[in-house]
């Protein structure tokens, strides 16, 4: 499969040492990094054509991201 974008390394690339550490420690930010990764997927997968849906349910996906994002955010900038 091709490049995927939006990958939380590419996101936030000052953080890549601070998301490795809260993946090892964190229960909650990797239950929150694992459905970003998943939406984001999903959402390339939709983008590429190899999972065609209707342009509301991929708005709802981006919506969903954004949010998990804004989260993972907060808690970068909390940590």
């Amino acid at each position: 499969m091709s490049h995927t974008p939006h990958e939380l390394a590419e996101e936030f690339p000052d953080k890549i040492e601070l998301l490795h550490k809260l993946k090892m420690d964190d229960p909650h930010f990797v239950r929150l990094s694992g459905e970003y990764h998943d939406i984001n997927r999903q959402i390339h997968r939709v983008e590429t054509g190899i999972e065609p849906t209707s342009e509301l349910f991929e708005t709802q996906l981006r919506k969903q991201r954004l949010k998990l994002k804004d989260e993972i955010a907060a808690i970068l900038a909390r940590a």
